[in-house]
């Protein structure tokens, strides 16, 4: 089998559901990646809705109900999981998650002991279904918010770590804590750590692929030693390929899906589709990365055609319409906004609202 460096984005559209083979529920798209970065809590919704037919509501209802868990997973940043993954990712990363802000949290007055006091005291706060923001809980624990002091994120974060607490329901526009095992039952079987990281690195691979040990190093937050071994030990479920030197790993029957078409989508800040991967040089040209995204990585929402980014766009709610405003690299790009039109009708079916392009 042969591919080419400019195919590989091509192949990773149909891995990470881009071409919607079968219709799937919310919780089926998060589950078939894994995890799926989610810190602009409005823009993931969109990460979910770009790859499956529900609305937003619906995908609100899935996050809210805690068929999907939001919470810090993997790299110290939001992700969503779905609810049947939670316990096993999170026991397989949070102590990885730890240690990258232990020494923050020392600075900060927090040891494992006091640690354990403010989580007992959260619990109480939380039990019986009691969703509550992050200030509220503050305000319970007596910890003042002041210029720079990192308690707040500290408190919570252990607290999401160690299983306590995960996101809520959602309170207008902010985020509630509440407790995990109110909101997904604990399973009775645990897995070992090589268990789960092979099944996190086939999961990874099946759902991110054609993407190198590197690249699976980087989304998932474990050194490339283990990484290289994980791949190593399930090697013979995934196939590879070497392009320009470099081993790319991907989804047995990938390739067969061949239902690689002309497409133009418009794609969240922090997509998978780029956030995913150490190196993202297979969807974009090095002289457009800066308008892809900030050197202190900030992500832009993006314009993909046929896997490439040609461009970025941002959307605006206006009283009875939402308007979406482009701005492509290349200024013979514009007659893409036609196609775009047709990219354009699953979004107004996600936001139930008109969409008007400017």
């Amino acid at each position: 089998m042969n591919m080419i460096h400019s195919e590989i984005s091509h192949h990773r559209m149909v891995a990470q559901k881009l071409f919607k083979a079968t219709s799937s529920s919310p919780q089926e798209v998060v589950k078939h990646f894994g995890a799926m970065q989610a810190q602009d809590y409005a823009m993931a919704k969109w990460a979910i809705g770009s790859r499956c037919d529900s609305t937003e509501k619906e995908i609100e209802e899935a996050i809210n109900s805690g068929k999907i868990i939001r919470t810090h997973i993997l790299r110290p940043t939001w992700h969503f999981v779905a609810a049947d993954d939670i316990y096993w990712m999170l026991e397989l990363s949070a102590p990885q998650v730890k240690r990258l802000f232990a020494t923050m949290a020392i600075q900060h007055g927090f040891d494992e002991k006091k640690f354990d006091q403010v989580n007992s005291k959260i619990e109480k706060l939380l039990a019986g279904n009691n969703h509550l923001t992050r200030e509220e809980i503050m305000k319970e624990l007596n910890i003042e918010k002041s210029a720079g002091d990192l308690s707040p994120v500290i408190v919570m974060m252990n607290a999401e770590l160690d299983g306590l607490v995960c996101n809520g329901r959602m309170k207008g526009k902010q985020i509630t804590y509440a407790l995990l095992e109110e909101r997904v039952a604990k399973p009775k079987a645990k897995l070992t750590k090589e268990e789960a990281l092979a099944k996190l690195a086939l999961r990874y691979f099946e759902s991110h692929g054609p993407a190198t040990v590197s690249d699976f190093s980087w989304w998932s937050g474990f050194p490339v030693t283990i990484c290289k071994k994980t791949v190593n030990a399930i090697e013979l479920q995934l196939n590879n390929i070497t392009i320009d030197n470099q081993q790319y790993w991907f989804k047995k029957d990938l390739i067969n899906e061949g239902n690689f078409r002309e497409s133009v989508h418009f794609l969240p800040a922090f997509d998978e589709i780029l956030i995913a991967y150490k190196t993202r040089e297979a969807s974009f040209l090095a002289a457009n990365q800066s308008k892809v995204f900030t050197n202190n990585g900030i992500f832009k929402p993006i314009i993909l055609e046929n896997g490439k980014v040609i461009g970025i766009w941002k959307r605006t709610f206006k009283k009875d319409h939402a308007k979406i405003e482009t701005e492509f690299f290349n200024e013979t790009e514009k007659h893409k906004k036609e196609i775009l039109f047709e990219g354009i009708k699953s979004f107004e079916t996600y936001l139930q609202t008109k969409v008007v392009i400017g």
